[in-house]
């Protein structure tokens, strides 16, 4: 298949009009654990948990573990969903494309900004937070405290950041072979070092040398013993913050060994590989410091915000700069590996014509989309260096809009699944679970969490207080990017009619696919 460059592809022979095509990805370059390595650094496990457990542990209690493994529900149920459209239709642009092939191609459009506008404004998150643990790191190394103090200098700040950021970019941009050699070594590290953490705490607690020493029991583990629906509604809320990103291992479905199968095994056990290292920390910090507000519980809100840190030295002493390397490994690490998602959504969205046929450019070279990467870096580097310099209260007030983002995208995703598979509901007994009830119920949690986020965000007291003629900063924030969004997407389909028109990507009639044994197929037209 061949191209002026940045061009969208026109379809092949023996490939349906508006079908799915290839992108001059480099094919067959990720293999299942590679693809689950990429995917446990783009949820940034060591990051994300010593942010969560703290305030989590301060609304539920000891029923930190159970709240985790409801919160696992939705996250599951939805994969599911994911894996079956990718089956179907193993494409790049993921929630984009399958939006638009199950509801056409406005909704669709919208799903993939979702997902750009999520993962661009946590790039750079994870940026800030990588500088944070750096200078913190080195005032630990070097016992000279007054170091950590330089990541509150904007200027310093915002440079180190922009360093990460490029060198983050560097690597997004070569092969996906570099990706996965950098992750195995970053991810492998930040693993053994959160295990190693919390064996010793648990064995601290065997040994009588913990702080708040609480024996476990079976009620950790019990729903039904969470005190009140709000604790269920932080829970789910929470899910939504510490899975995130597993579904970056679905936007390499074209670079992927196998890639009707590897993308969705992949996903699923990320999920599940991440529950497990979530469970194992929890447990063994709350059997360490317990739940309440002392010098170390894990109720106490001096300590909340990086409760690894303040528990690092009383558990492994000496050793205790290991745990600040892993979590700044662990931002690092998700800095790179998270751009792969937006870009290459970006990428299927400039070859359907979606968006400008600049965004279709693969690297000749590395055979990586080169120029949606760097878009991507830059704007992620524009948003940080703003918001760094307006307001560090402005920035968090956006990273809380993530949550909208996030359940806005994978419910539509989770809907595009149960509706594109409409007509094949009752094939099977495996189809009436994988194609309607496990999605239908992930999609509609997503979508209570949205409307209810969407809610409380509009009371001032919401996030850091802040405002805007009497509401809720947050508030403003997501309906501003959402708005956004359709604004571009007006202009998009001025500019490029075919796209909205169903020329380029057009929607997909269930009836027409094939039947195996009563399990979904893939259609004909994709990957020839």
């Amino acid at each position: 298949m061949s191209a002026p460059e940045g061009a969208p592809l026109a379809p092949v022979a023996g490939e349906e009009a508006g079908g799915l095509s290839k992108k001059g990805l480099s094919a067959g370059t990720v293999g299942l654990i590679g693809a689950v390595v990429i995917g446990i650094s783009c949820i940034a496990p060591a990051y994300t948990l010593t942010a969560a457990l703290g305030p989590t542990a301060s609304v539920v209690g000891v029923q930190v573990p159970a709240i985790i493994l409801i919160g696992f529900i939705p996250m599951l149920l939805v994969a599911f969903g994911y894996r079956e459209l990718n089956n179907r239709m193993p494409d790049s642009g993921t929630s984009f494309t399958w939006a638009a092939r199950a509801f056409g191609p406005w909704i669709g459009w919208m799903a993939g900004w979702g997902l750009i506008a999520a993962t661009v404004i946590v790039l750079s998150n994870l940026a800030g937070i990588a500088v944070d643990f750096l200078f913190l790191l080195i005032a630990q190394i070097t016992g000279n405290a007054a170091i950590a103090d330089l990541a509150a200098n904007p200027v310093v700040n915002v440079v180190v950041c922009l360093l990460f950021v490029a060198g983050a970019t560097f690597v997004s941009y070569r092969d996906m072979q570099t990706t996965q050699k950098l992750q195995y070594v970053l991810v492998g590290f930040q693993v053994v070092v959160l295990v190693v953490f919390a064996i010793a705490a648990i064995v601290h607690v065997a040994a009588g040398n913990a702080f708040d020493a609480t024996p476990i029991e079976w009620s950790w583990f019990d729903p039904f013993a969470v005190s009140s629906f709000s604790a269920f509604a932080a829970g789910l809320s929470l899910s939504i913050f510490i899975f995130w990103g597993w579904d970056v291992t679905l936007t390499m479905n074209e670079e992927t060994k196998d890639p009707d199968r590897t993308p969705g095994r992949a996903a699923t056990i990320t999920v599940i590989t991440i529950v497990v290292l979530y469970l194992l920390l929890s447990i063994g910090l709350v059997m360490f410091a317990g739940v309440g507000t002392g010098e170390l519980g894990l109720g106490n809100e001096d300590i909340s915000d990086n409760v690894f840190f303040h528990l690092s030295g009383p558990i492994l002493g000496p050793f205790a700069f290991l745990v600040s390397l892993a979590v700044l490994t662990s931002s690092a690490a998700s800095l790179q590996s998270t751009f792969v998602s937006p870009a290459r959504t970006l990428l299927a969205m400039g070859h359907y014509g979606a968006l400008p046929p600049a965004f279709a450019r693969v690297s000749p070279r590395f055979f990586t989309p080169g120029y949606a990467t760097v878009v991507a870096a830059v704007v992620a580097s524009a948003f940080y260096a703003v918001m760094r310099f307006v307001s560090v209260s402005v920035l968090t007030d956006t990273i809380l809009t993530l949550g909208m983002m996030i359940c806005f995208y994978y419910g539509l995703t989770a809907f595009a699944c149960v509706w594109y598979f409409r007509r094949q509901w009752f094939d099977s007994v495996r189809n009436i679970f994988f194609t309607l009830l496990f999605p239908l119920v992930g999609g509609v949690i997503l979508a209570v969490l949205f409307v209810t986020t969407l809610i409380d965000s509009m009371n001032p007291d919401y996030g850091s207080g802040s405002q805007v003629f009497g509401v809720g900063l947050v508030f403003v924030l997501g309906v501003v990017i959402i708005l956004l969004g359709v604004v571009i997407m007006i202009w998009q389909a001025v500019r490029r009619p075919a796209f909205f028109r169903g020329e380029t990507l057009a929607m997909d009639a269930p009836a027409s696919a094939r039947r195996r044994g009563g399990s979904v197929r893939r259609h004909d037209s994709v990957g020839k």
